[in-house]
Formats: structure tokens, sequence, C-alpha cells
């Protein structure tokens, strides 16, 4: 169960990681890295060195992603749905028959005291 719950975290961080680097990347035109400095990396590396590492970070990131998805799926089958007996539901209490409830029964009704009065025939 920790392994799951640490796979978790691990795909959720790598996930704002890859939204970054998907942001970073520069697309055919400018993009939003030659807008945060993006230049001084392109000078560092050189422009097509940049786009490999950043291609190579993408790829690795998303084949993180599909093989933690995976992989938490087969772990919690392995469980046995270990994941369900902890999800914070009585199963006990939902089986059972609820328990007969306290049945009220409602005033009797009373007749009227007068009674009304008869409209006389023409």
């Amino acid at each position: 169960m920790l392994l799951l719950k640490i796979i978790l975290v691990l795909m959720i961080i790598v996930a704002i990681l890859l939204i970054v680097i998907i942001l970073i990347q520069n697309p055919k035109g400018g993009g939003i890295s030659s807008e945060f400095g993006g230049g001084a990396t392109s000078q560092m590396f050189g422009v097509q060195r940049t786009g490999d590492i950043m291609e190579q970070l993408t790829w690795g990131f998303f084949a993180f992603l599909i093989v933690g998805a995976l992989g938490t799926g087969i772990i919690s089958k392995m469980n046995g749905g270990a994941a369900a007996a902890d999800s914070g539901l009585n199963v006990e209490r939902a089986t059972t028959a609820p328990s007969a409830l306290p049945t009220t029964t409602p005033p009797a009704q009373t007749a009227p005291a007068t009674q009304p009065a008869t409209v006389p025939a023409k």
C-alpha cells in the first residue's frame, strides 16, 4: 500500500514536470522558452541540442506515466483489492439488514363535532 502511494506521488510530480517541459519547448517560432531566458540555453547547448534534450525528457516522462499507471493497476490487483478494503466503507454495515425502525401511528381522526347543515331541496 505504501508502494502505491509513493508511485502515485511520483506520477504527480512527473506530470507537473511534463507540463513544464512541454511549455518550455521551442515550437517553430518563439515559444515560451525565448521569453524566460531560453536564448541563454540555446547559446550554451546549441539550438539542436536543446531540442533533443527536451524531446528526450518529454518521452521519458510520458513513458514513466504510462508504466506507472499500468504498474499501479497491476499492484492493486495483486493485493487482492486491498485498496477497496481500506477505502473507509463499512462493508459489514452496508450488507446487514437495517434494524426495524420504530413506527409511529398517526393520531386517529375524529368525526367533526357538528354535522354539516343540509341544504333544503327545491
